[in-house]
C-alpha cells in the first residue's frame, strides 16, 4: 500500500514541480508523472534513509518536490545534450 500511496503523490508531486520549475520542458502528462514518481521515491527512500522523517510526514511532501524539481533540471539538461548532437 505504501507504494501506491508513493506513486499518487509522485503524479501530485510532479504537477507541482512543473509548477514551480521556470521554463517549458515540453514534455507530456506521463513524463511528468514518471519524473514526480522518481523525484517521491527518491525523496523517501533518502530521507527515511537518513532519518530526517518517518513516512507520512509533511517534510516528505517537500522533499518529494524539490527532488522532482531537481529531476526536472536533470531532464531538462539530458534533453539538452541529445538535441545538439
Amino acid at each position: 500500500m505504501e507504494i501506491i500511496g508513493t506513486i499518487v503523490v509522485g503524479f501530485i508531486v510532479g504537477l507541482i514541480a512543473r509548477a514551480i520549475k521556470p521554463g517549458n520542458d515540453r514534455m507530456g502528462i506521463i513524463m511528468t508523472t514518471l519524473v514526480g514518481i522518481a523525484g517521491a521515491f527518491l525523496a523517501r527512500f533518502a530521507g527515511q534513509a537518513m532519518n530526517l522523517y518517518t513516512a507520512n510526514e509533511p517534510a516528505g511532501w517537500i522533499a518529494s518536490v524539490i527532488g522532482a524539481v531537481v529531476l526536472l533540471f536533470i531532464v531538462a539538461m539530458v534533453r539538452g545534450r541529445s538535441h545538439r548532437v
